[in-house]
Order: structure tokens, then C-alpha cells, then sequence
């Protein structure tokens, strides 16, 4: 079953800049991945310092394989200095027809510590 990742981040006054630098920087390197079938962030028209990453996986090892990663853990030195608050991380799985999407918050401080 495929996964859904969105993931939200709020750069520091003055960090949009190096935010949207660091999230673009992971597009490529992450499409490359074996498990993953997309990978594109989004800034918010209403507030510059914030961006979205949609992604999707073919799995929670895939994602978890991608968490391991070089470019991953490259990112995650650059957003310690860049965020004001840790990232926001959902994970989400297709509904099946008739009941509730079913939403898992990924507690984030390990990898982001704000």
C-alpha cells in the first residue's frame, strides 16, 4: 500500500530563502530513490516562510530507507539553523471505500529537534 507524506515547515524570519534552497535540493535525489513516486514542495501565496513537501512511497520501509538517506540527513542539518518550529510530518494511507482515512503524526523532535 502506497504512503502519502505531507510535510510542513516554517522557516525563521529572515531563513525563507535557505528553506525553499534546502527543500528544492531534495527533490531530485529523492525521486531517485527506488521508493518513491513523488516528491514536490509547495510554498504558501499567504506566508513566504511557509512550504509543504507532498511525497508519496511505495511503503513505510521506503520512507523509512529515505529518513537514512545522505541528502536526507544533509537537510536536516540545514533546517536545525532554518526552521522557527520542528517540521510536521503526516503520514497518510488510502481509505478504503466506505471508512475514515486513517492519519499518523510522526513525532518529529528526533529528527528536527526545534
Amino acid at each position: 500500500m502506497s504512503l502519502t507524506v505531507i510535510a510542513e515547515c516554517l522557516a525563521a524570519p529572515g531563513q525563507e530563502d535557505r528553506l525553499r534552497t534546502a527543500l528544492e535540493a531534495m527533490i531530485e535525489p529523492s525521486l531517485e530513490e527506488p521508493g518513491c513516486l513523488a516528491y514536490r514542495p509547495y510554498l504558501d501565496p499567504n506566508h513566504a516562510g511557509r512550504m509543504v513537501i507532498v511525497e508519496q512511497w511505495t511503503g513505510a520501509q521506503a520512507l523509512a530507507e529515505h529518513f537514512t538517506s545522505a541528502h536526507f540527513r544533509h537537510v536536516q542539518q540545514v533546517l536545525e539553523f532554518v526552521l522557527a518550529e520542528p517540521m510536521t510530518i503526516r503520514e497518510l494511507v488510502t481509505a478504503p471505500p466506505g471508512e475514515r482515512s486513517r492519519t499518523r503524526q510522526r513525532n518529529t523532535e528526533r529528527l528536527f529537534p526545534g
